[in-house]
């Protein structure tokens, strides 16, 4: 079975982030699920982005390879929002790299190689009237990623929600979640199919 490496968004692993890595593992996949935040977790989205700053970009994204460094390079790599910052850099640079989901959030692949690697397959999921994923660029991130690779989808749903897939917040949709979660799991199938034992 194919292994996921899932890093959480900018409130830090809540419980809803957990009982999304839980649902993984029901699904029969190894998930492992480091902490960029050495346990700190908020309630609030502007205290947890905060603290992502003042901690430095850079710093949570040496944390990410940092988790990364005895796992098998053959991977999936996942993140939720800030947590896509580590997986996309894994995802592009680590040789191996077996695939690649994006929650919320996505940056222009030229912020870590030259393009986005043609055999990494990858979805992208985000809602259509996220003021951070669709008023901030990530969107047309996705679409650049999405436009020169053909292993590459874009998912978007209904709604203005950013962590709308984190059952433990008031953002939280059901709906939307239980599409995702769907799309997810056929993604990890076709891959585990295709490279499982």
């Amino acid at each position: 079975m194919i292994e996921i490496l899932l890093f959480h968004h900018a409130q830090g692993q809540t419980p809803g982030f957990h009982e999304f890595a839980d649902a993984l593992r029901d699904a029969g996949y190894v998930v492992h699920a480091p902490d960029l935040y050495e346990g700190r977790v908020f309630d609030d989205f502007g205290e947890g982005l905060a603290y992502a700053e003042s901690t430095g970009f850079q710093k949570i994204l040496e944390r990410g390879a940092r988790a990364a460094e005895n796992l098998p390079n053959e991977m999936i790599y996942a993140g939720f929002s800030l947590g896509v910052l580590p997986a996309q850099m894994l995802a592009q640079t680590r040789p191996g790299a077996l695939g690649a989901l994006f929650f919320y959030s996505c940056v222009p692949p030229t912020e870590f190689s030259d393009a986005w690697p043609a055999d990494v397959p990858v979805q992208i999921h985000g809602m259509d009237a996220d003021p951070i994923f669709v008023g901030e660029g990530d969107i047309e991130a996705a679409r650049a990623i999405v436009e020169s690779s053909d292993r590459a989808e874009l998912f978007l749903y209904p709604g203005d929600q950013h962590y709308f897939a984190d059952s433990s917040l008031p953002s939280y949709d059901a709906g939307a979640t239980a599409l995702l979660t769907k799309r997810v799991l056929e993604f990890l199938r076709r891959i585990d199919a295709a490279h499982g034992d």
